[in-house]
């Protein structure tokens, strides 16, 4: 039974609205986050307020429920200079969900070098969906994806 929350028209408007939070929370993501001769310790910092960032953000989705257990990260690889992971979402619930996720590079020792927001749409109940999560910046070696926090509307 679909609620006045699932009509079209409202799923496309919260589709807009979460649109505009994630490219809000890539921004802070990428703002400072350059290889221009900084030090690894302020590298590391602004990859650190970037995550805090993003994650604030997404306490901003209205209806959003903590869905970190419906989403895991899979192997990164490097592309163009960018880490990617591929990110997969499950939807355990009985009706089609977005789901809205930061994800968090590290490198061997824990230490975080970049963070970033995927948003999958449309996963449909009972199933999964996967997108690919990229780097803000350029990253070298083998970075972990980790999923910071995600959340279901």
């Amino acid at each position: 039974m679909r609620t006045a929350r699932d009509t079209p028209g409202t799923r496309n408007a919260r589709r807009a609205r979460c649109a505009l939070v994630a490219a809000a929370l890539i921004a802070a993501a990428i703002t400072g986050c350059s290889d221009t001769g900084e030090t690894p310790d302020s590298l590391a910092s602004k990859a650190s307020e970037a995550a805090a960032s993003a994650t604030d953000k997404l306490s901003d989705i209205k209806g959003a429920i903590n869905a970190k257990g419906d989403v895991k990260a899979g192997s990164t690889e490097i592309k163009d200079g960018k880490a990617v992971a591929e990110i997969t979402a499950t939807n355990s619930t009985t009706s089609a969900a977005d789901y809205t996720i930061t994800v968090n590079y590290k490198d061997s020792d824990g230490n975080l070098l970049d963070a970033t927001v995927v948003t999958i749409n449309d996963v449909p109940a009972g199933g999964s969906k996967s997108a690919d999560a990229r780097s803000n910046r350029d990253l070298s070696g083998t970075p972990k994806a980790e999923i910071g926090q995600a959340v279901r509307h």
